[in-house]
């Protein structure tokens, strides 16, 4: 009886460790699939902040664009925005804010040939215009020449991973990181899985997005994935409170900030991202799915894009802006 009881306990002890070890194994085999070599396609404000952020947690990284101008613009700002990085980070030291924007800078090379960008690479994320067959046309020809390996990724807000990834052979290897602007700032990032993502590619892509110290949220391909499937019909349903004259703007702001913590009311924020940029998506989701009327675009939000302005970047949208 005492020999049973001791090889009982002998018996759960090292079930305990090996599924101790299995734990292990399984957290450094996750930890063992995070990617060095990035390349990022787009050097506009996303692709710009992607790039940085990914050179500043020690990536290797190619920004890669259509012109050495557009890059060198993408270059200085990415600098600037280091800048500002470094300062808060090291507001007391200017040798260590200095050696941080160095090191940076450092991990980051630029490329106006997309070929030669992805050679090396274990993800290639586009951050291009939000155009369907742009980026069809861009990943059909990434499919030819990067290695088997790589990773693909769409940072789209707007359009179907399923359908961006149509165009390639390596639908197991293709996901969606929706990174939110500013990216050094914004914390979250959103990774989208179509069905063919392989579970493999899916883990590289959370511990991508850790290893970038953001908090990393799962979505499955639906439209607008999750922030923004919330937000549009917020923010249109501000627009036409505004339009009926249940409210003014300034009092729905106010009202949205200090009754729900908001850090921005919907119109600061709609006049901050750009107000033709979100017409753009209002456009293109009522478009693709016209029974879903919450997409359709607000008649007052046309109506300021077509007399160009655009907002904060336009010195007027909803809001008038002392210019600088």
């Amino acid at each position: 009886m005492i020999r049973e009881g001791v090889d009982c306990v002998r018996k759960f002890t090292m079930l305990g460790l090996h599924t101790t070890i299995r734990k292990f194994v399984t957290s450094t085999s996750t930890m063992s699939v995070a990617m060095k070599n990035i390349t990022v396609i787009g050097g506009g404000l996303m692709g710009s902040g992607i790039a940085q952020v990914a050179a500043q947690t020690g990536h290797n990284v190619v920004l890669v664009d259509i012109s050495e101008d557009l890059l060198n613009k993408s270059q200085n700002n990415i600098h600037k925005s280091l800048e500002r990085v470094a300062k808060k980070k090291y507001p007391t030291s200017p040798e260590d804010s200095q050696k941080f924007i160095s090191e940076t800078l450092s991990q980051l090379t630029l490329n106006t040939k997309v070929e030669d960008a992805v050679k090396t690479s274990d993800l290639v994320i586009e951050a291009i215009v939000e155009n369907l067959d742009t980026k069809q046309k861009l990943f059909y020809n990434l499919d030819m020449c990067a290695p088997e390996k790589t990773i693909f990724a769409s940072n789209t807000s707007s359009l179907p991973i399923s359908e961006i990834a149509f165009s390639t052979q390596r639908k197991d290897r293709f996901g969606g990181l929706h990174f939110f602007n500013p990216v050094p700032v914004m914390k979250l990032l959103e990774v989208i899985r179509i069905p063919e993502t392989s579970d493999e590619t899916y883990n590289k892509l959370i511990a991508f997005g850790k290893q970038m110290g953001k908090q990393t949220v799962t979505c499955k391909d639906t439209p607008g994935f999750i922030v923004n499937r919330l937000l549009l019909p917020y923010m249109s349903e501000a627009i036409r409170m505004m339009e009926r004259g249940d409210a003014s703007c300034r009092d729905i702001d106010i009202a949205m900030k200090l009754g729900t913590g908001y850090p921005m009311g919907p119109f600061e924020l709609a006049d901050y991202v750009g107000l033709d940029t979100t017409k753009f998506i209002f456009d293109g989701w009522y478009e693709r799915y016209p029974e879903m009327t919450q997409f359709k675009t607000p008649d007052l939000l046309s109506k300021l894009v077509s007399e160009g302005k655009f907002g904060q970047k336009t010195g007027e949208g909803f809001y008038v802006y002392e210019k600088k």
